[in-house]
């Protein structure tokens, strides 16, 4: 017998028939560019944290509480002090439009990020008040965070995320907290599809705009990874060819982080692959929120 919980997955999704719907311009391929910003929220014993962050370019655990491990912690300075702005740069002179997913306290620390954000018109998508996981926190906590969130973007960006991506993964009660704040337009925690879909949470429609973990330079730490520069941009190049080729309506995702694209041979790879799609007959580059907007009025209503 198949338990009720693994029932309640939707594991069927649009199936063989996913709706036509055309992106902007008649577009069948819909690139949104994720800049993923995080610097300085990490775990630390600096924030009185039990651990310190491990997530980084050195092999094996670093210095833990009381002591920091200042190893990773200039990984992440890297970011936030050069990789940032080359990402910026790089943007600016595709000129194609970008969301910037950012945790709070981030944007707090580097309000300039912040400022390029509003000057160049790009999106904000919400990345957590600091990027811990959210399963690690209990329920009243995860609630606290998430309006902290909120009111930190809205005093430092100017503006609040009408979607949420978590740190590292959802707890099984973010969904409910993001209905429960009432803000938001959409969940981008499942990279569950090619295109948007709705969810109902609680008797209410959520829009879910999928993200991605595959167009994701998080591979170049993460296993199987990225040996080279080339092999990011041979995976995006591969992808969205495919995208096109298949004629299909789809979203393509494509994330990259200050810290790990910043770095100079790997912007290189990001900067070929912007070059390479926006020569492609089919292809519109989207804002998250515009995709989500997009699908809200031209994609299938929700259910019921």
């Amino acid at each position: 017998m198949i338990p009720d919980d693994v029932r309640r997955r939707d594991l069927v999704g649009y199936g063989g028939a996913a709706p036509d719907v055309a992106w902007p311009g008649g577009a069948r391929v819909a690139i949104n560019l994720v800049v993923v910003y995080e610097e300085g929220s990490e775990a630390s014993v600096r924030w009185g944290d039990d651990l310190n962050e491990g997530w980084g370019e050195y092999a094996g655990a670093g210095p833990q509480p009381p002591d920091p491990d200042l190893g990773t912690e200039g990984h992440y300075d890297y970011g936030a002090r050069a990789g940032i702005w080359r990402i910026a740069r790089l943007i600016d002179a595709a000129g194609v439009p970008a969301t910037l997913a950012a945790t709070a306290t981030a944007l707090e620390l580097n309000p300039a990020v912040a400022g390029w954000m509003r000057e160049r018109d790009h999106d904000l998508l919400g990345h957590g008040w600091r990027w811990i996981p959210p399963w690690r926190l209990d329920a009243a906590t995860e609630r606290e965070h998430l309006a902290r969130a909120v009111e930190t973007y809205q005093r430092v960006a100017g503006r609040r995320p009408l979607g949420w991506n978590s740190p590292y993964t959802a707890s099984a009660r973010t969904r409910a907290l993001l209905v429960e704040e009432g803000g938001f337009l959409y969940d981008s925690d499942p990279c569950d599809d090619d295109l948007p879909h709705w969810v109902d949470v609680d008797g209410r429609p959520l829009l879910v705009v999928p993200y991605s973990k595959t167009y994701n330079d998080s591979r170049y730490l993460a296993s199987p990874g990225f040996a080279s520069p080339r092999d990011h941009l041979e995976l995006l190049t591969m992808g969205v060819d495919e995208l096109v080729r298949e004629g299909r309506p789809a979203l393509m995702t494509v994330a990259v982080h200050a810290r790990w694209t910043g770095q100079a041979a790997r912007a290189a790879a990001l900067r070929r692959f912007l070059e390479h799609a926006a020569g492609l007959a089919g292809v519109v580059f989207l804002r998250r929120d515009d995709v989500a907007r997009w699908w809200v009025e031209h994609g299938p209503p929700p259910a019921g």
